[in-house]
């Protein structure tokens, strides 16, 4: 009690605003209260073919991309499994890994991208290329961010394949024609969450350093001195995330399995013009913004979106467009398969960093991983031209247990008796987050005779 009222009645200076957040959650761990739920959507364009990541040596029964397919549900325990190729990186994470296929999505309609759909489980209508652009309702994370507001409800980051990007609307929404934006530059990313913070002779001094623990270290100085145990512990986790921050350095020789050798020469990823280097650094500004207490929301977005979704990924060595390896193309002489699953590997790796990162902070009984879940898909469904018979995700984290983890689940195909959509899959999120929700989304008129309401309850402990 003593230490809970040291830290709220702690007098600090320029860096009160971007320390208040984790002081705060400081006190309330102090005090025993429930530690907050955290959701991260990871949203890679182009499509995710199933059978590229359900466990080695399991034959999916065809689905031909029309209604049928198999009529049984397939859970098996990952332990007994191992993980394809592009999955590797989240293996020490097997345990609190959730393989998920055989959703349907047939709302959103298909096609390169589904856009506001992918997220949001709705129709919204065809644009002039096939694919709509237009807000039809609300998304799941920005209904997570109405269940779980924070600092900033929503914080959207990615990447564009056009550099000159600053903020783009292409996958988040508040609710119909609200949608959220998606910060593209991680620079501007950088002084919007925390330079914004100082005012007047500080705002300057900010933007003179570099490194944003230089800024807050007389601050820090204070807050330490007041602090013990698994506070201090925590504390030094958070500070660890900042000091992440200070590397602006390009980590793509450290990532194995691409095709280095034609790719361009690391530089400062913060301003960096190569793909890889810009969505590195915005899963570091994510990181730190969940740390801090920012944010209970963020959606990291890896060119998502019917404008950008045949981006290259030259930092990774691969000089052919997305767009031409969902055509068949290869490269190097690797087929269009090794080239989604190099590609899809960079993903993941990014989301083990994130998940090291959350471990490494102490909360409650446990970490901040426990409390955290990070869920891949892709905006394009199952596929480059898809029809959205089925959705693939990956989901990280149990939420203490809630979430019945380890497991490959597999659904019955469309229209088969137990088949499930996104939509249950999105009001599973939503109850997880503490919601009453049912329903999320529009119902697919072509199941009317299934229920589309309720969660997963196969994946509810």
């Amino acid at each position: 009690m003593d230490r809970r009222n040291a830290l709220k009645n702690l007098s600090l200076g320029a860096g009160a605003l971007v320390l208040s957040p984790i002081l705060s959650r400081l006190q309330a761990q102090a005090a025993g209260l429930p530690t907050p739920k955290r959701f991260v959507f990871v949203v890679e364009s182009n499509g995710v073919r199933p059978e590229q990541i359900c466990p080695v040596g399991v034959k999916r029964k065809p689905r031909d991309q029309r209604p049928g397919g198999p009529t049984e549900l397939i859970d098996l325990p990952l332990a007994d499994h191992e993980l394809q190729f592009s999955l590797e990186p989240l293996a020490p994470w097997k345990d609190k890994l959730t393989i998920v296929e055989g959703l349907s999505g047939r709302i959103c309609g298909g096609g390169h991208s589904n856009n506001f759909q992918a997220l949001g489980a709705f129709g919204a209508g065809r644009g002039n290329g096939g694919e709509s652009t237009v807000v039809g309702g609300e998304t799941i994370d920005g209904a997570l961010a109405k269940t779980m507001p924070g600092i900033f409800p929503h914080l959207g980051l990615g990447m564009s394949k056009r550099v000159e990007n600053n903020v783009i609307y292409n996958i988040s929404a508040l609710e119909a024609n609200r949608p959220l934006p998606t910060i593209c530059k991680p620079d501007q990313a950088y002084a919007a969450l925390f330079g914004s913070v100082a005012q007047g002779a500080a705002q300057e001094e900010f933007a003179a350093k570099n490194n944003l623990l230089d800024f807050l270290r007389n601050d820090i100085k204070k807050v330490q001195a007041n602090l013990v145990g698994q506070e201090k512990e925590q504390f030094g986790a958070y500070l660890e995330s900042f000091e992440t921050l200070r590397n602006r350095q390009s980590r793509l020789n450290e990532i194995e399995h691409t095709l280095r050798e034609q790719a361009p020469a690391p530089s400062d990823k913060y301003t960096s013009e190569v793909e890889t280097d810009r969505l590195d650094a915005q899963f570091d500004i994510g990181a730190a913004a969940l740390i801090s207490g920012l944010t209970n929301v963020l959606t990291l977005s890896s060119a998502a979106g019917i404008r950008d979704f045949d981006v290259t990924f030259k930092g990774l060595g691969i000089l052919l467009g997305k767009h031409g390896i969902g055509h068949g193309g290869s490269y190097q002489g690797k087929t269009w398969s090794e080239l989604y699953d190099i590609i899809r590997r960079y993903h993941m790796d990014l989301i083990a960093g994130l998940a090291r990162k959350l471990e490494a902070v102490p909360e409650g009984n446990g970490s901040m991983l426990d409390n955290t879940v990070i869920v891949y898909l892709s905006d394009g469904a199952e596929g480059h031209h898809s029809r959205c018979w089925e959705w693939p995700m990956v989901v990280l984290g149990n939420l203490g247990g809630k979430l019945k983890a380890g497991r490959y689940v597999d659904y019955p195909g469309y229209g088969q008796p137990g088949h499930r959509t996104t939509a249950n899959m999105y009001v599973t999120l939503l109850q997880l987050a503490g919601s009453q929700r049912t329903s999320f989304g529009m119902p697919d008129p072509n199941l009317k005779d299934f229920d589309q309401h309720g969660p997963l309850e196969e994946l509810l402990a």
